[in-house]
């Protein structure tokens, strides 16, 4: 068993070891060394978490089960067996929660949540909401290839969609900001919805949400988007403004307050942003009205607005249109009639197709079809098109149609021509459909330095 499970993980039971022990203790220096020190740093971090790994499958085939064993890895010393388990990304919690009571009560302790933490191992995530789910986030483990459920937040009345919030990652967190809440009730119909100031965080170590200081101005459907570790809003709605807002405000995690920003030379409305190259891109919902747009775009640095001039390919404004990779490369999806990724020069300013997105094959339906309401996220320099729906027409051509949920997500590299798409797990549960919020938390740091 230990053999297989050494094979999955790509690694070789070496010739001169005669035990498992010391095998434990052989990688346990491995990973003392590579912690502490630069002698084995061309491994890499990918490197530092396979051994953690390998350490984890083989502390499971070596578990004692007496009960006297107090040990969390047999042969190790403890303090170097919580690294090990704090290297295990967050997608296989489940299953390492599953070996032992011991194991399992260490994954849910503080002290584990707050070693993570301290060495900034927050793993990689994307992050999911969907419609009708009660405000159940999901998340997505690339490295795991698996899904689960985050807690939900208590502070959500019963049947209560929240939706026109932005979503953003900063400093190890997922915020989800402002937005809409509305009750399904059908006899609530010309309710007016609530807008909101609120700003929830999720913390991925202590795998809790908690609220953090609210915005200035309650808005809904606004612009928002990191750069340099701060988050910038600007325009959106509320009740007390049919033209759209023209305020923007900058959060800033390390002291966990919202200052106000110089106002958009116009309000915007349902608006989306990005920051590409150190500024914010505040996008109007005209986008697509014409063969050339007007764009706002704010310098952090003298703190001023300009407009621009500029081409975007797509036809409306998608709250997921824009993703903008590590490298300043700019994608964009055209979600109207054919599904295509665009990418724009980064000279020039010209756009050029990079691929499609897939369309939708059943099994018992004889028409292709094309998603619409996914989600657009970029995670590891990889494109994710997750959940939607697709129109399936009744083959007899009498004009009705059903409307089904997705939960298929599937995955590019924009880089590789041509492009090629592969389905990864789909999403958890019955989370399905369109995608109400979708952000990604990339782990930046290295395990050996």
């Amino acid at each position: 068993m230990a053999y297989l499970l050494m094979s999955v993980f790509g690694f070789r039971f070496p010739d001169n070891i005669d035990s498992w022990s010391s095998y434990l203790n052989f990688i346990a220096l491995e990973i003392l060394l590579g912690s502490n020190s630069r002698f084995v740093a061309s491994r890499g971090r990918e490197h530092g978490k396979r051994f953690c790994w390998i350490v984890v499958t083989l502390a499971i085939c070596c578990l004692r089960w007496e009960s006297g064993h107090q040990s969390i890895i047999q042969s190790l010393p403890d303090d170097l067996a919580l690294r090990c388990l704090a290297m295990v990304s967050h997608g296989y919690h489940g299953l390492i929660e599953t070996v032992s009571k011991r194991w399992r009560d260490i994954i849910r302790s503080s002290e584990y949540a707050n070693l993570k933490a301290k060495e900034g191992w927050c793993g990689n995530w994307l992050f999911v909401l969907t419609e009708e789910s009660n405000n159940q986030w999901i998340a997505y483990d690339p490295e795991a290839d698996r899904w689960h459920p985050l807690p939900k937040y208590s502070g959500y009345a019963h049947r209560e969609q929240h939706f026109g919030f932005a979503c953003a990652c900063v400093n190890n967190r997922l915020l989800v900001i402002g937005g809409s809440s509305a009750q399904h009730n059908s006899s609530l119909l010309h309710q007016k919805p609530l807008i909101t100031n609120q700003v929830l965080q999720f913390d991925p170590f202590k795998k809790q949400w908690s609220k953090v200081e609210s915005m200035r101005t309650p808005r809904s459907h606004f612009a928002c988007s990191v750069i340099s570790g701060k988050v910038y809003v600007a325009g959106g709605r509320n009740l007390s403004c049919n033209r759209g807002l023209a305020l923007a405000e900058v959060y800033d995690p390390m002291t966990g307050k919202w200052e106000d920003l110089p106002p958009l030379l116009k309000p915007q409305m349902d608006c989306i942003g990005f920051a590409y190259k150190g500024k914010l891109h505040v996008l109007s919902d005209q986008v697509g009205l014409r063969d050339v747009n007007t764009s706002q775009v704010f310098d952090p640095n003298s703190k001023t607005w300009c407009t621009v001039e500029d081409v975007w390919p797509f036809s409306r404004a998608m709250q997921f249109a824009v993703q903008v990779m590590s490298d300043d490369r700019v994608y964009t999806v055209v979600d109207w009639g054919e599904s295509l990724i665009k990418t724009r020069d980064r000279e020039g300013g010209e756009w050029y197709n990079v691929g499609s997105v897939p369309s939708v094959v059943l099994p018992d339906h004889s028409r292709v079809l094309e998603a619409f309401s996914y989600g657009f996220a970029a995670l590891r320099g990889e494109l994710y098109v997750l959940g939607g729906k697709v129109l399936k027409w009744e083959e007899a051509g009498a004009g009705r149609f059903d409307i089904l949920r997705l939960g298929l997500v599937r995955v590019c590299n924009p880089v590789i021509k041509p492009i090629k798409w592969r389905e990864t797990k789909p999403m958890y549960g019955t989370a399905c459909g369109a995608i109400l919020g979708c952000a990604s938390l990339e782990d930046q740091l290295f395990f050996w330095s």
